[in-house]
């Protein structure tokens, strides 16, 4: 199966556990002296317009992948979903 880094950014995340839809595959990872891709990274979303940067971002490595369809990229991997008012409370 071949692709190109082109085709993988127009194609959409799904987690399978929850159904959740992470986001677009934004970059990849690679290990330069294999030449072998290591993980797909995923943006978070933006926060208020893109004015205050970018959510969380996903780093999903390539064995978590169970298919790559033509458009959706399924992924098998558990995340465990932080509540940002809570880690707020536990700083202070």
């Amino acid at each position: 199966m071949r692709f190109r880094f082109r085709d993988l950014r127009r194609k959409e995340v799904i987690n399978i556990n929850d159904g959740c839809r992470l986001g677009l595959a934004a970059d990849l990872d690679l290990r330069a002296p294999e030449g072998q891709v290591a993980a797909i990274i995923v943006y978070g979303p933006a926060r208020f317009f893109g004015l205050f940067g970018r959510g969380e971002e996903f780093y999903i490595p390539w064995d978590c992948i169970q298919r790559i369809g033509d458009d959706i990229i399924l992924i098998d991997k558990p995340f465990q979903r932080r509540n940002p008012d809570l880690e707020r409370k536990r700083r202070r």
